[in-house]
């Protein structure tokens, strides 16, 4: 399940003081409760608010979805000139003609070269195709 990474902190902490009147003081969910408040309060002050909804994103987004396509080439020719003429990294992913492949470094050091890696959709696909699975 994926959550708002841009949550508006004031109503999540007027959320919470609202749940956190249920409970009497010095209950295990009024400690809960108020920790978690004041640690969203203490991210805040101290400006650390962009690093932890970028914390969070992460936590509660899947893997795949962190799978990035740096390039698409509709043929390997294109992406043959690509890898010759650009400066990819090694490690980045590329789309050609509907399959992914990785960026690697050559036997010997000098230059790059395509890895063929299912990327998270063809993964799926493939999944969703197989009779074991149905």
């Amino acid at each position: 399940m994926k959550y708002n990474s841009n949550f508006d902190v004031d109503s999540i902490l007027n959320t919470l003081r609202t749940i956190n009147e249920k409970y009497p003081e010095g209950s295990p969910e009024d400690e809960a409760i108020r920790v978690a408040a004041v640690a969203l309060f203490y991210v805040r002050e101290n400006k650390k608010l962009e690093d932890y909804r970028e914390f969070f994103r992460k936590f509660y987004t899947p893997a795949a979805e962190y799978v990035t396509v740096s390039q698409t080439f509709a043929t390997r020719e294109e992406a043959d000139a690509w890898l010759a003429s650009a400066t990819p990294r090694d490690g980045e992913l590329v789309r050609i003609a509907g399959q992914g492949f990785q960026v690697i470094p050559q036997r010997g050091g000098q230059g790059f070269r395509f890895l063929q890696t299912p990327l998270p959709d063809e993964l799926a696909k493939k999944r969703s195709n197989d009779p074991a699975k149905k």
